[in-house]
């Protein structure tokens, strides 16, 4: 009996942490970059219930409550990158249908 896994898709906003402008591959070996992608995808399904729940109890914004994920996802010991910080984020909004802004301004590393 073989044990199969299927392969696993990592979406393009992933790879691009990876992936320098102009190059075609990511930097780091392919198994580096599908432990952090299986991570960080964990990591935005976990954050997700309880971002709807502090959204819930405080009366606060989606904006607001995300602004809170990220300090605290960058708080130290920091466990992701901080571009994995921001994808880990993006993606917990996109979880719970929220709306998505670009966070360049908002977030200072």
């Amino acid at each position: 009996m073989t044990d199969f896994a299927p392969p696993i898709e990592i979406p393009p906003s992933f790879l691009a942490l990876y992936t320098p402008v102009g190059r075609a591959k990511p930097t780091a070996p392919w198994a580096q970059v599908l432990a952090d992608y299986e991570l960080c995808e964990d990591m935005a399904h976990m954050l997700a219930p309880t971002a709807a729940d502090l959204q819930f109890k405080l009366g606060v914004t989606e904006q607001d409550v995300i602004a809170r994920c990220y300090t605290g996802l960058r708080t130290e010991p920091c466990v992701l990158s901080e571009p994995q910080s921001r994808w880990v984020l993006q993606r917990m909004a996109e979880i719970l249908s929220w709306p998505w802004q670009n966070f360049e301004n908002d977030f200072k590393p």
